[in-house]
């Protein structure tokens, strides 16, 4: 394998090149080039199958085609690459950091990738500066997001054979993902929305419940009752973009403080000056990545983290205990 930097932008070029083994022989080459090349996932294979990126015998092969064994493979494919992110030394609340994998606690706030209103001050930005290493990896190693003003738990791969087992794993629905959220209006037991996302059909900025939209799941129970809002412990089976706030305004109970799927702010009667005061204070989505679970991608087997709720969230908990 040879790997091409070129200069400061936005790819870098991979060359791969070797025979399918006879013993692989009738099997989808997709399949085969996933074997064969592991630190890469099947569906990027396919990707560049489809892309014109994998020649084999010379010809541009489909990804279900059958193999014969003997044949030359060559791929010449683009990966991402962040080496025109600036490194900045910005402070990261690590939770678990080995060779494989970084674990984060992102304060809500921050953005996680560089866009054009923000270039700099981002998670990437500070994960740059950290592990440099991750300027060669898809995404500097993010294989999940949160939302700016979401908290919580993060994890970034370290080397490429780790973000393919992490992809992977999200594929599978094994990696756990646990919120703790402050929806408006009482909710008397728990349940599961399984309602489609997608963008929404008039402001494509938010997203939407709408026919046709990916497949989205959020397992949902109740953690603890105040007088008008209530506490929910979330668990994502899919990870949509805004999944758990678009579902939980769906169910006509928005998370308290989101300025985007929120809708009015509403003061429930009987509230202390106070809290109201910490109420209308609160403008961001009452939303924390609490507990992160999978498969450690060294093979040492399952691994979970925690973090407690932020300060933010931790005051807007106790003046509605207070009332």
């Amino acid at each position: 394998m040879s790997i091409t930097d070129g200069p400061r932008h936005m790819t870098r070029t991979i060359e791969l090149a070797a025979e399918i083994p006879p013993e692989l022989a009738g099997r989808r080459l997709d399949a085969v080039l996933a074997r064969m090349f592991p630190e890469y996932s099947r569906s990027r294979i396919q990707q560049w199958i489809e892309e014109g990126a994998v020649k084999v015998a010379g010809e541009r092969p489909r990804a279900r085609q059958k193999t014969c064994g003997g044949e030359a493979v060559h791929i010449r494919a683009a990966l991402d690459d962040r080496s025109q992110d600036v490194p900045e030394d910005l402070p990261l609340d690590l939770i678990h950091e080995d060779d494989h994998l970084l674990v984060i606690n992102k304060p809500a706030g921050l953005v996680v990738h560089p866009a054009a209103g923000h270039p700099q001050g981002t998670l990437v930005n500070a994960l740059l500066h950290h592990a440099p290493e991750l300027a060669h990896l898809p995404r500097a190693g993010i294989v999940h997001r949160l939302d700016k003003e979401t908290s919580g738990l993060l994890v970034v791969a370290r080397t490429l054979a780790s973000h393919t087992d992490l992809v992977r794993q999200l594929q599978a629905r094994t990696v756990g993902r646990e919120y703790l959220a402050l929806v408006q209006g009482s909710l008397v037991s728990g349940g599961t929305v399984e309602a489609p996302i997608g963008r929404h059909p008039v402001d494509r900025k938010c997203m939407a419940v709408v026919t046709g939209g990916r497949e989205a799941i959020t397992h949902y129970r109740v953690e603890e009752r105040f007088a008008a809002h209530t506490l929910l412990r979330v668990n994502l089976e899919t990870g949509r973009t805004h999944q758990i706030r678009v579902h939980m305004a769906h169910l006509h109970h928005p998370l308290a403080g989101d300025p985007v799927y929120g809708g009015r702010l509403r003061l429930p009667a009987g509230l202390s000056d106070g809290a109201m005061a910490t109420l209308r204070g609160f403008r961001r989505q009452a939303l924390h990545a609490t507990r992160l679970s999978l498969e450690h991608p060294d093979g040492t087997g399952s691994r979970s983290w925690a973090a407690a709720l932020p300060d933010d969230m931790e005051m807007l908990l106790q003046a509605l205990r207070a009332g």
